[in-house]
């Protein structure tokens, strides 16, 4: 079995060879995130993120690994956002736990010995961004005013799960 972990674009469309982010979430407003560390400043604005996903997609490759590492460090600035109390401090604790898994697992699946070895740990992956998925359901229903920001990590933990069930295959 034939397994991609990054999508190389035609060589004439990418502008280096160094791997940058294309399609990372589009929630990032306010600070500099991981990936804006150590830049040489071509498409990293420290004000925040700024970056459309289709102005990014023509000047870069894909790189996977980037997009659950931007997934976490979005979910860590969105639960600091709500509401503190016994319930939600529990949804918050398990929310932040996986959401943060599923990037943690993805590098470790990228450094697996074996097809076999992949294939178990991107189904951990798998199984970190469903519970992801839960949680942000959960959340949404703790506090109405958080439910719109849930819906659009929801979507995201959805196009990960997405991403990651084909990785596994079947």
């Amino acid at each position: 079995m034939k397994s991609s972990k990054i999508q190389v674009p035609n060589p004439k469309e990418a502008p280096s060879s160094k791997l940058q982010v294309v399609g990372a979430v589009a929630l990032e407003k306010n600070g500099a995130s991981a990936s804006d560390w150590g830049s040489n400043g071509k498409g990293a604005d420290h004000s925040g993120f700024s970056h459309s996903r289709a102005a990014e997609s023509e000047k870069y490759p894909f790189d996977f690994e980037e997009r659950p590492a931007r997934f976490g460090e979005n979910i860590v600035r969105f639960s600091k956002r709500i509401p503190r109390n016994p319930t939600n401090d529990r949804l918050i604790d398990q929310l932040v736990g996986a959401a943060t898994s599923v990037g943690a697992n993805y590098c470790e699946a990228n450094e697996s010995a074996s097809a076999k070895d992949f294939r178990y740990i991107i189904t951990r992956c798998l199984k970190e961004a469903k519970e992801t998925w839960h949680f942000l359901r959960m959340v949404a229903a703790s506090g109405p005013g958080m439910a719109p920001e849930a819906r659009e990590f929801w979507r995201e933990a959805t196009e990960l799960i997405r991403i990651l069930s084909t990785m596994k295959g079947k």
